[in-house]
């Protein structure tokens, strides 16, 4: 069987603390699903999960980065698919923008699209 790396999963309280510190988001949510609720962060990108193998090169490997998405379960992937390919700072946020809009943290736009 081939080895796995399990990727490291934190909650949207701790993820605040990974911003502050400068951590890297990147929302692996499609185009229009982040035009409709972003998070309100100073250091994000979106990467569509249907375009992450071709731009897998923007993300920093010597940058925290934290993995975002609706649920969880699509950045749960897009992190995995890092770690198997040599990034080490990486982890996913659990439960995605629905538990982060339920903690009241900073979004822009509609959060009744998670509520």
């Amino acid at each position: 069987m081939e080895n796995q790396t399990l990727v490291k999963e934190i909650c949207p309280t701790t993820t605040q603390e990974w911003v502050k510190n400068g951590a890297l988001l990147v929302d692996v949510r499609e185009k229009d699903e982040v035009s409709e609720l972003a998070y309100d962060v100073p250091n994000i990108i979106n990467i569509p999960l249907s375009e992450f193998e071709e731009r897998i090169n923007e993300i920093p490997k010597d940058k925290d980065v934290v993995m975002v998405c609706k649920g969880g379960g699509r950045s749960l992937r897009a992190a995995g698919f890092l770690v198997n390919h040599g990034y080490d700072k990486v982890v996913n946020m659990q439960h995605g923008i629905a538990r982060w809009v339920q903690k009241g943290y900073a979004t822009k736009g509609n959060t009744s699209v998670v509520t």
